[in-house]
């Protein structure tokens, strides 16, 4: 029931870290990939996946862009015929305290979070309404739930694909389209353990464990699975 032959899947963020893993699992299972990604930087991505045997293609975009988002959309719809998965995985931090914390910074963060995250659903809802069937699948934080001392920003934007994940489930469900978030732990990633204190204490989450997660979500085994937000902490559960 994991089988995603058949399917066509856009994946924001797609040239590294999680994007990445969830991109080749996903085309692992038989689905038709785009990788979005700003500039050429998804191009490695696809290239791992076709190497392996998968279907993928690499999609030049900035996510915070409407226009850019809603041109990938149309192209491919018109040249797949539709859109049955998108993972909004796109994200960045810009770390500090509130006190300090930038305008240009806490803005930069909620368009790239949050708001790209409207905008490419909001995109993507046509085609799957047409098709009465789709997966909307957000990548958010246990940061969102659980809030950080310096980033407040992130935490913010994180919370909100929360909220707009639970909102829109109730838009689309009577349209055969469910909308999930995925909340990851402390990702295993050399920057997040040179900036903890003692990265040896930690439980870290892996990208691949998180990836699997969003494959059962876009598959026909979670079709009754809608507004959930699944945290993905591993041993680091307490």
């Amino acid at each position: 029931m994991l089988n995603l032959t058949g399917k066509v899947a856009i994946v924001t963020g797609a040239s590294r870290g999680i994007g990445a893993a969830i991109a080749k699992t996903l085309a692992a299972q038989g689905a038709t990939v785009v990788a979005a990604a700003r500039g050429t930087n998804a191009e490695g991505s696809v290239a791992d996946i076709v190497l392996k045997g998968g279907k993928a293609e690499a999609a030049s975009v900035d996510v915070t862009d409407q226009a850019a988002v809603e041109a990938v959309v149309s192209g491919t719809v018109t040249k797949h015929g539709r859109i049955d998965i998108l993972v909004n995985n796109a994200g960045i931090a810009r770390d500090q305290l509130l006190m300090r914390m930038k305008r240009a910074d806490w803005e930069a963060v909620i368009a790239t979070n949050l708001t790209a995250a409207y905008t490419c659903s909001q995109a993507v809802l046509r085609p799957m309404i047409k098709q009465r069937g789709g997966r909307i699948i957000t990548i958010s934080s246990v940061v969102g739930q659980m809030g950080n001392a310096g980033q407040v920003n992130y935490a913010a934007s994180k919370a909100g694909l929360i909220g707009m994940a639970k909102a829109l489930a109730r838009e689309v469900a009577s349209r055969g389209i469910t909308v999930n978030v995925v909340a990851p732990g402390m990702i295993d990633t050399e920057q997040n353990r040179r900036a903890v204190e003692n990265p040896d204490t930690i439980k870290w989450v892996s990208r691949d464990q998180v990836a699997q997660v969003v494959l059962f979500l876009c598959s026909d085994a979670a079709s009754a699975v809608t507004g959930e937000t699944v945290q993905v902490l591993g041993e680091g559960i307490q």
